[in-house]
């Protein structure tokens, strides 16, 4: 816990212009990841509606501004759980909370708001299963995985599966139910993230230890283990990637583009797991960057003329 003149600081912090305030509370909600939660539960609604289910354009634009308030509060809860960590890692240090320019209170009572407003939403006019999946989703963000990071490595694959949920809530909603398509969306969505986050766990491990987290390559020097994490990780989404088309949802051009797509990003793990410095670790990030993008625009691209 921060002491009291650390919790005192951050009370009394000096006022701010209407534009700092503003710009503060966007930054709490974490923009970057918003965009990619709504990116994939974008994908998963197209994706059930392509499967013989009209595509509903209000339905969709209700359906991602539930998800993206949900998801925006969840990400401020997070960083008013994780506050005084960040304070301490030189990536955050400059967050809202920490760098003095919102409360922890504001940005608990803010957080709060958006994620009752964005289940409300998703529960009233999107549907229950929607609305379930999403709460799920912030339960397991921040009252599982936040707490776990200070206590076991293990929390990365707890938090995978926050990551993975929105696009299978945008199934749902799209009219394509709890069913195995949807599922697999899941799956691929889950065993990306295990490459993509130690990855950048790697680059900021000096950081990490400085906030207190338990994060595998905080534990593992060498990287010997974080390297045989990625490889086995990189083999489970290459081997997931090819489910959609065996299950119908998709046809030949995406299942050549899976395996273009993913022996590299393979090949970008492997390399990193023989030789563990920063340079391919970054390669490895940025590769996964492009990865997941490209492999959701290919699913589209082949439904749309499929």
């Amino acid at each position: 816990m921060a002491s009291v003149e650390a919790a005192a600081a951050v009370e009394t912090a000096p006022p701010l212009t209407l534009s700092q305030r503003a710009a503060a509370y966007v930054e709490l909600t974490k923009p970057g990841i918003v965009r990619m939660v709504l990116v994939t539960a974008g994908t998963g609604f197209f994706l059930a509606s392509a499967t013989g289910h009209p595509l509903d354009f209000m339905l969709l634009l209700s359906t991602l501004l539930g998800i993206g308030l949900a998801a925006s509060g969840a990400c401020g809860l997070n960083e008013y759980v994780e506050w005084e960590a960040d304070a301490l890692m030189r990536r955050t240090a400059a967050r809202p909370v920490p760098s003095s320019r919102m409360t922890p209170r504001a940005a608990l009572l803010f957080s709060s708001l958006l994620v009752l407003l964005g289940l409300a939403h998703l529960q009233l006019f999107v549907g229950s299963v929607t609305a379930a999946l999403v709460a799920l989703t912030v339960v397991t963000y921040v009252f599982i995985y936040t707490p776990l990071k200070r206590r076991s490595w293990t929390a990365t694959l707890v938090g995978a599966v926050p990551g993975a949920l929105p696009i299978l809530a945008g199934w749902s909603a799209g009219g394509g139910g709890m069913t195995a398509p949807g599922f697999a969306l899941f799956a691929i969505l889950f065993l990306w993230q295990m490459p993509h986050f130690y990855a950048l766990a790697w680059i900021y491990r000096d950081d990490y230890r400085r906030g207190g987290f338990r994060m595998l390559t905080t534990l593992d020097p060498s990287g010997v283990r974080t390297g045989r994490q990625i490889v086995f990780f990189g083999v489970l989404l290459l081997l997931a990637s090819v489910v959609p088309t065996q299950l119908g949802l998709t046809g030949g051009l995406y299942l050549a583009s899976a395996l273009v797509l993913g022996v590299p990003f393979l090949a970008l793990g492997g390399a990193m797991a023989l030789r563990r410095d920063d340079r391919r670790a970054m390669r490895l990030f940025l590769g996964s960057v492009a990865y997941l993008p490209l492999l959701l625009l290919t699913m589209v691209i082949d439904r749309l003329i499929g």
